[in-house]
């Protein structure tokens, strides 16, 4: 007998809600997306490859037509769907109720053709109760969410594609640019502008220590003869005092001399503030301030967040994890306010529920706050042996939140004392007798209402720490009085010196992206990873640091083409893309604005001229393709990747450029490599100056008699190296060998240098097979070669002396390790949480990675082998499982038979519009893989 069958997007997902609705149904999982635009040549269909729209997936002269395809790792999961569609009474989608999801949806129904009912379900929570209220009030399709989702495709596709080239002819291949991922980059590179700019100053303060009743507390100098003391507050950016007014800078030299004079005057209260405290709980959490809190809380990556927040989502534990909304139901209210009161007594919370508004921008998801699934809540301890300990501490944080946001202010007494003194002696900066004020100041907490529960943290500093300080741990007056008179306990002077702006973290970029209006809190967690793997961002702690690639990149686009990274352009993109999915502006006239621009004359399908509500062209009146086509000429590569850093003594220039093999520092003929550690503001003039004079720069050891190109000795991101040829020469690649561990980068001379490059070594061919066997130095240590069969040497220096004979003996015994053991994993992890398989760990060709036996993933700059967890390792399997099937290294099979396909598979039938001829060669389209957000 058919039944029921429900389709969602995750198996993790489809085995929760199998759970709740018994065999009376079939439920099965699409595992995400089953089709997109092509991620390259070979994905497109034959009938297609010689349409010059093919490589780009968009038909942009046919209403902006979008080709779709099947990815071939969906090909089977969807021949599965339809053969249970075929077998179905009716369908329900059950994919998130989002945009992405209703674009899933549609999908299904596109390629699955069901011939029998289909519903859509949605659901915030996957609870048995709101499981089947979804399935007793299911709807229609939303086509203005599925346009939505596919606008924004479409002009990420085409950001990409159009201005990735101009990245690839400009600064180096294989870079990509992105519609929020580029701003994004650009918010990073600025602060770090910023922080190459500063210069820091120095001052002194002074703190009294005060005894009073044995109660002690200190008080800070904030003013001397009326003239105030000047603090970290008063200093501009590059070290000038900008504070008005008449302001006292001390010296140490002045600071102990007026700590002195102080030591034996007399003190006493001159006044005393008080002013009632109230603070407020946080609102319930949204995407993006879950991912911020968890950052500074837990020091959990957004990527990471987001993963854990999806398995307890699907799982029944929390709500979806992807909204823009601050409600929460009438349901969620009364369980967080009948928890407070269970848990910390009736008088917990207030009188009426509290209410929350949404302080994001045209907030679209139509969900509720992220909160405990349910209508009654689990403390963390009923759920702790349930969940992994990442999951509890992500569960826990979400429950706390969720509750504290029910319950009273947190309320008590805030004091401020003005304590004065005179002055003893005359000093450089006052006379005998003039008045030196300090302050003191402290709270009381007499009621601590939701702070029992949950505080929430300020933006973090550079160094990761919080600044943040919890009330009740602030410093408790003793009652004082004014008149009243203070025993000196002790006089402290401290320098100090400013700081630079802070870099961003992880949470702070999340909130700086929000307080744009540029992205949407969905998208974060995969553009902040997205700019890390491309290379413009690497992590020093948990600061967000700009490689010098990502300084050229957003020079470039600054200059020519500054609305792509400009602030209020982007968050305009966004209003735009809000408005499509409400109806009130449509698809195709806007993409027509971006793309063309005014070249072409926008109908509105009734004969008459049309132009989108907003007036949005990339550059004056051109669209993105004009742009690219006007700018790419008179860009100067040269330019855009030099970054100045300073001059030397003579006035001579020292800059970074941004090679096609990194960055390095020229002045005048020197140069020297950048090391990847070096972020870029440490990178003063004076630490160029030692690069560019060190034996750690490039040192020229002699020229090659048999070439006579130069040879250099160099220090690399993988060790010392040394290297035939011009370190930034054109045209193809120097030719390079690394320094035996024997060697030294300070010693090594041409002769070493020589012996170096002349490998790998051929020994002869094994008279069996007739293969080469070669000699060869690799990443791992030495090694010899016979077609793909390999064996480990002994030592380095055997690579000069094992013969043919030695060699073919090696290749006689079964392969070991290079201390005899059998190949074999360097460690077990644990378990993925995704697939159930053991997670190992394994040294592979390009080095260490993480394996369930099905998705193998690298290791990331900052992952050290001999540390890492089964959580990092199950992140970076579900990093790889979401970028998909890598494409390197594919070859297109000879004699593959060409389907002949009369129309676009999957794609959108629309009204063909005007053709525009080409005014000049465009740039060659990048090898699709979405560089997209």
């Amino acid at each position: 007998m058919a039944k029921p069958l429900v389709i969602v997007e995750s198996p993790a997902k489809a085995k929760t809600i199998a759970g709740f609705l018994g065999r009376d149904y079939v439920v099965e999982s699409s595992i995400g997306h089953i089709r997109d635009l092509p991620r390259s040549a070979a994905d497109v269909p034959s009938a297609f490859k010689k349409e010059p729209w093919a490589r780009l997936g968009v038909d942009v002269d046919n209403d902006f037509k979008a080709l779709y395809v099947v990815s071939r790792e969906k090909k089977d999961q969807v021949a599965k769907l339809k053969r249970l569609v075929g077998d179905a009474s009716e369908v329900y989608l059950a994919t998130d109720e989002d945009r992405e999801g209703e674009s899933i949806a549609w999908h299904l129904v596109e390629v699955l053709s069901p011939r029998v009912p289909v519903r859509r379900m949605v659901f915030h929570e996957i609870t048995p109760g709101a499981i089947q209220s979804a399935l007793d009030h299911p709807r229609e399709l939303d086509r203005r969410l599925v346009d939505a989702q596919e606008a924004r495709r479409i002009l990420d596709r085409l950001y990409g594609y159009e201005v990735s080239p101009v990245l690839w002819r400009k600064v180096a291949r294989g870079l990509s640019a992105g519609r929020v991922q580029s701003v994004a980059t650009r918010i990073v590179v600025e602060r770090e502008r910023e922080r190459m700019r500063f210069r820091s100053a120095s001052w002194w303060s002074l703190r009294a220590l005060f005894d009073e009743a044995g109660q002690r507390f200190g008080a800070r100098l904030v003013d001397v003869a009326g003239r105030s003391v000047a603090t970290g507050d008063d200093f501009g950016p590059t070290g000038e005092l900008v504070a008005t007014g008449d302001v006292l800078r001390l010296d140490g030299e002045s600071a102990a001399a007026l700590a002195g004079a102080l030591s034996g005057s007399s003190f006493g209260v001159v006044s005393v503030e008080e002013r009632p405290f109230r603070r407020s709980p946080a609102a319930p959490f949204i995407t993006s301030t879950l991912q911020q809190e968890a950052a500074r809380k837990l020091r959990y990556s957004a990527q990471r967040t987001m993963r854990l927040a999806q398995a307890l989502y699907e799982r029944g534990y929390i709500t979806y994890m992807r909204t823009d909304s601050t409600t929460l139901s009438e349901t969620a209210v009364a369980a967080a306010r009948g928890q407070a009161r269970e848990l910390y007594g009736p008088t917990s919370v207030p009188d009426a529920p509290r209410t929350y508004r949404s302080r994001v921008k045209n907030a679209q998801e139509a969900h509720e706050a992220i909160r405990p699934a349910g209508d009654r809540f689990r403390v963390p301890s009923a759920v702790s042996s349930e969940l992994s300990a990442d999951e509890l501490r992500l569960y826990e944080l979400v429950w706390q939140r969720t509750v504290a946001s029910q319950m009273i202010d947190a309320t008590g007494t805030t004091a401020r004392v003005r304590i004065e003194a005179p002055t003893t002696a005359a000093t450089a900066v006052a006379e005998a007798g003039a008045a030196a004020g300090f302050i003191a100041t402290g709270t009381v907490i007499t009621s601590p209402g939701f702070l029992q529960v949950y505080r929430e943290d300020d933006d973090e500093t550079v160094d990761g720490s919080s600044q943040a300080r919890d009330p009740r741990e602030e410093s408790r007056l003793p009652r004082l009085e004014r008149g009243q008179p203070l025993r000196l306990a002790d006089l402290e002077t401290e320098d100090h010196a400013t700081k630079p702006p802070a870099r961003y973290t992880e949470a702070s970029l999340v909130r700086r992206l929000e307080e744009l209006g540029v992205g949407r809190p969905s998208t974060y967690a995969s553009i902040i990873q997205t700019i890390q793997d491309r290379g413009y961002v690497w992590k020093k702690g948990t600061a967000l640091v700009p490689s010098f690639t990502a300084f050229a990149v957003v020079s470039l686009l600054e200059r020519h083409f500054p609305n792509l990274v400009d602030y209020g352009f982007t968050a305009s993109m966004e209003d735009d893309l809000d408005e499509i999915a409400s109806g009130a502006e449509e698809q195709i006239p806007w993409l027509e604005r971006f793309y063309f621009g005014d070249s072409r004359h926008l109908d509105g399908g009734d004969g008459r001229a049309r132009a989108p509500r907003h007036v949005l062209a990339v550059d004056g009146r051109r669209g993105l393709k004009d742009a690219v086509l006007a700018h790419l000429e008179e860009i100067d590569a040269r330019e855009v990747n030099s970054i100045p850093i300073g001059a030397d003594e003579n006035g001579e220039e020292i800059v970074v450029r941004v090679g096609r093999y990194g960055p390095y520092l020229q002045r005048g003929e020197d140069r020297a490599a950048v090391p990847d550690e070096l972020a870029p503001d440490e990178l003063t003039p004076e630490r160029a100056l030692e690069l560019l004079s060190s034996p750690s720069g490039d040192r020229l050891l002699g020229t090659d008699p048999a070439s006579g190109q130069p040879v250099y000795a160099r220090a690399g991101r993988f060790g010392p190296y040394v290297q035939l040829g011009e370190p930034a020469a054109a045209g193809e690649r120097p030719k390079t060998a690394s320094l035996f561990r024997s060697m030294s980068l300070d010693t090594v001379g041409l002769e070493d240098a020589l012996r170096l490059l002349s490998l790998p070594r051929s020994l002869g061919a094994d008279p069996e097979t007739g293969a080469e066997v070669v000699a060869s130095n690799g990443r791992y240590g030495p090694y010899l070669k016979r077609g793909d069969d390999t064996r480990s040497l002994d030592n380095e220096e055997q690579l000069f002396e094992v013969t043919l004979e030695d060699a073919l003996g090696r290749f006689a015994q079964p392969k070991t390790r290079r201390f005899g053991q059998p190949a074999a994993p360097l460690k077990e992890l644990g378990t993925d949480p995704v697939s159930g398989q053991p997670i190992v760990l394994r040294s592979g060709r390009f080095g260490p990675y993480v394996t369930d036996g099905t998705v193998n993933a690298s290791l990331r700059r900052d992952d050290d082998p001999e540390t890492i967890t089964n959580e990092r390792a199950a992140e970076l399997l579900q990093l790889r499982r979401d970028a998909g099937p890598s494409t390197r290294g594919r070859k297109k099979a000879a004699g593959t038979k060409k389907a002949a396909a009369k129309k676009a598979t999957g794609a959108k039938k629309a009204a063909p519009a005007k053709r525009v001829a080409k005014k000049k060669a465009a740039p060659p389209r990048p090898a699709p893989g979405s560089p997209d957000e």
